[in-house]
């Protein structure tokens, strides 16, 4: 069957719902040659996949995956995911994990879903266990840790684990220069199922496509953003450029629109400003974050993305609200003593 499906992709027909299933259960069947995966993964990707074909992919993946047993009263409230698809290759610290403890510490229930570094130097579950968080808690403990202090990693390896039967397909992609579905599905497929996603991408025409996508999937608050750096773009807000976002909310419908960084207080900088390193020296650079010790452009970066992520926790009722929040969340101590609590 994934012999036709690539045929199908190659000559720019769309897969059905039904035939998507079918392909991603084919992705992960060990029995499948590694290198026909990679055929139809890169005849998919040059026939760009389509809102309804990431939607059902993300369906089939997540039916297999493994879900944690959360709580009634916390799956009842919002449960919130920040995180990028990857792939700018731009090299900046972790600002969404950043983010997401600072969310953290505003009581909002952070689902932190993640993986160590692809296209980066340090990947979320890098620079969390280099910070001495917990990424290798069981379902069950990762479960409490979000009902009880607000934050929890869902190590994607550990939810995953039929992934491994195409991680070899994948190589082979990336050997050929050819990104694939898989490149926009880590946002996707968190266990956790958050009903709340600040998700950025690398690039601006990825955002409505995305968006549609969370919508399908049952997500109830959503923001999708891509920030420009120069010619390139950032898959965060960027305070380096126009953002180009893509939104939508229980109360209100889908809205595309573009931002810029001025409407906010922050300081000229420039993309060496929010560089990052290994794992070791972005933990430092949060560290320094949070203890308010850094007052910088990486600070801006971090205020303007949590101020995103509040909002959409719905958290506060405007963006600039969520800015201020966040800044008070650093001068008061708060964030640091969240930091402190999840590493006790």
């Amino acid at each position: 069957m994934l012999e036709l499906f690539k045929q199908q992709a190659g000559q720019s027909v769309e897969l059905t719902a039904e035939q998507a299933a079918t392909a991603a259960g084919q992705l992960l069947d060990e029995s499948i040659p590694a290198v026909l995966k990679a055929d139809f993964l890169c005849a998919l990707a040059r026939k760009t996949e389509t809102p309804a074909e990431i939607a059902a992919f993300a369906a089939a993946l997540r039916a297999k995956s493994i879900i944690p047993p959360i709580d009634a009263a916390t799956r009842a409230g919002i449960i919130l995911d920040v995180c990028g698809t990857g792939g700018d290759r731009l090299n900046t610290f972790n600002i969404s994990t950043t983010v997401a403890l600072i969310c953290a510490a505003a009581g909002v229930a952070v689902a932190k879903h993640g993986n160590r570094a692809v296209t980066s130097q340090a990947g979320s579950a890098d620079v969390l266990e280099a910070l001495g968080i917990p990424i290798e808690l069981s379902p069950e403990k990762a479960a409490l840790s979000l009902r009880e202090h607000h934050f929890a990693f869902f190590f994607a390896p550990h939810y995953h684990p039929a992934f491994r039967h195409v991680s070899e397909a994948r190589k082979i992609c990336a050997a050929r220069g050819q990104r694939t579905i898989f490149n926009y599905l880590g946002p996707l497929l968190n266990p956790a199922r958050p009903n709340a996603q600040l998700v950025g991408v690398p690039r601006p025409e990825l955002c409505s496509t995305l968006a549609q996508v969370l919508q399908s999937l049952g997500v109830r608050r959503a923001m999708v953003v891509s920030g420009r750096v120069g010619d390139a773009w950032l898959d965060e807000l960027s305070t380096l450029g126009e953002n180009t976002l893509a939104e939508f909310y229980q109360d209100h419908g889908f809205t595309a629109s573009v931002i810029s960084p001025s409407h906010f207080p922050v300081q000229p900088a420039a993309l060496a400003d929010l560089a990052g390193g290994d794992r070791h020296a972005n933990a430092e650079i949060i560290r320094r974050l949070l203890r308010n010790e850094e007052r910088g452009p990486k600070r801006d970066a971090v205020l303007l993305n949590a101020a995103a992520a509040l909002f959409v926790a719905g958290k506060t009722k405007t963006v600039t609200a969520g800015w201020e929040l966040a800044a008070r969340l650093l001068t008061s101590g708060q964030a640091q003593a969240k930091l402190e609590e999840l590493t006790s």
